[in-house]
């Protein structure tokens, strides 16, 4: 079975360092044998992805946007997990939100988010399956694309 560091890898991917927090949280809470990772947003270091779904953002840079705060959100597991993204055993629960005008296509909030979901089962297997809500919202914090949180299970 190929690691999931390895299937980054095999993806050209490179994990960020983890983001700080920049209010009154933290990145993570491991709970028992879960890990509630606060939401992470779509920007690593420069490369950022901002706008409005139903303005000049698509849905495909939406889903590019969601795939950054996915990548962010793998970050905070392997930080949770001691730098062993082996200990993840299952990606339970992904609570999307899209910047989105009042007019964008609902329809397309789902879709933007599958560029999260469809990472973590690329990178986790069977294991990435999870259950997930996406919602639209008027504004997100410093105008990003895209906000991730997750539910992740973990080994001792």
């Amino acid at each position: 079975m190929t690691s999931p560091e390895n299937k980054l890898a095999t993806l050209g991917l490179t994990l960020p360092t983890p983001a700080a927090p920049v209010a009154n949280y933290v990145p993570y809470v491991i709970s028992g044998n879960l890990v509630f990772i606060s939401g992470q947003i779509s920007k690593i270091g420069e490369e950022e992805v901002k706008g409005r779904l139903g303005e000049a953002m698509s849905v495909e840079q939406g889903q590019a946007a969601a795939r950054l705060s996915a990548l962010n959100l793998i970050a905070q597991m392997k930080s949770a997990c001691d730098g062993d993204l082996s200990r993840v055993k299952r990606i339970v629960k992904l609570g999307g939100f899209v910047q989105a005008t009042a007019n964008a296509t609902q329809a397309d909030i789902p879709k933007v988010i599958n560029g999260c979901s469809d990472l973590m089962v690329e990178v986790f297997g069977d294991a990435g399956r999870h259950a997930r809500f996406a919602v639209s919202a008027p504004s997100l914090p410093l105008d990003v694309a895209v906000e991730i949180d997750a539910v992740v299970e973990i080994s001792a």
